[in-house]
């Protein structure tokens, strides 16, 4: 890190608006609307939606260690419109050919709901790798340990580093793609942008350029807060021999148990969001240290992508935002 980004503007306030790299784009989401910019060889192409939420027609859907789970969920579905929609505007010779797959869903159900359908298929493939990467495998790999280590916090323990080392080695590997090493500089775009706006700075690159591509309240930090908040509510759900130590049951204990963590690790991230002291910082440095992988310092194209979407999502009452 560099002393220039060392010394960011201090915030005078903590902002709810936050955002997700895209190719070539990003996505802003504020407390009522949400933008998304991305820079073609035309100039910015901006959509831009009002948002609803599903606690506004079922409340019980906002109640806290709910809400993470909801939330989780919409953030993963929405990521991947995004996605989608941001890599539809790759000039024609950078995108892909439609998969065999893509053009039967177009013709079976037409274009419209074979969007929704790929969409789904996304997040459902996703979200499986994930679990199976970072939750089943550790938890098969550490009952192999249960012939050698008799405590279940230890081994727990154990599973907790597996899963911690799993994913660690992943974003490593990935960074070192081209076209994800691009992504993580419009996610260091994205943070640096937060921060100008809220250190109630102008929205200018200049003033961007500037502040601190590491941020506490980055979704890195919720992934970590994910993993140790599952060393804690798996431990307290061991016990001795019978079904504990059959594999399959252990992942079925864990699958059952995801929406518990999940439900957890929001409201944790949700209160170090909107405090300052020696619990938050701890909860927020292992994200802002995996911030050093996962973002990169942008360039000047790449800010003003950012500060155009911000510009579209602040809302109009100052001070609504706040988290």
């Amino acid at each position: 890190m560099n002393e220039r980004n060392e010394q960011a503007s201090c915030p005078t306030f903590r902002t709810s608006i936050g955002g997700q790299a895209l190719i070539e784009g990003i996505l802003m989401r504020g407390p009522k609307k949400q933008a998304i910019v991305v820079r073609t060889k035309d100039g910015l192409l901006k959509q831009e939606r009002e948002l609803t939420f599903l606690k506004d027609r079922y409340p019980v859907l906002g109640w806290p260690f709910i809400r993470g789970t909801v939330n989780f969920i919409g953030s993963m579905v929405n990521g991947v419109k995004a996605l989608l929609w941001s890599a539809e505007q790759l000039p024609e010779e950078e995108q892909e050919e439609p998969s065999k797959f893509d053009r039967w869903l177009e013709k079976r159900f037409g274009v419209e709901k074979a969007e929704k359908l790929i969409v789904g298929f996304a997040v459902i493939l996703g979200a499986a790798i994930a679990i199976g990467l970072f939750i089943l495998l550790p938890a098969v790999l550490a009952t192999l340990l249960m012939g050698v280590i008799r405590s279940n916090f230890a081994v727990n323990l154990c599973e907790g580093l597996l899963r911690i080392a799993i994913f660690l080695g992943y974003m490593v590997s990935v960074s070192r793609m081209k076209d994800i090493r691009r992504l993580w500089m419009y996610h260091g775009a994205e943070h640096k942008t937060i921060f100008c706006y809220e250190a109630g700075l102008p929205l200018t690159v200049d003033n961007c350029r500037r502040q601190s591509r590491f941020h506490p309240r980055c979704g890195t930090s919720f992934l970590f807060i994910v993993m140790i908040t599952s060393i804690l509510v798996f431990s307290l759900v061991s016990w001795q021999g019978g079904l504990w130590t059959n594999p399959f049951f252990r992942v079925l204990i864990r699958l059952a148990l995801l929406p518990v963590v999940v439900g957890i690790s929001y409201e944790i991230i949700k209160y170090a969001g909107g405090h300052d002291n020696l619990f938050t910082k701890i909860a927020s440095a292992p994200g802002k240290a995996l911030q050093h992988i996962t973002t990169a310092e942008p360039d000047d194209d790449m800010l003003e992508v950012a500060i155009a979407a911000m510009e579209a999502v602040i809302p109009e009452e100052r001070g609504s935002d706040k988290w």
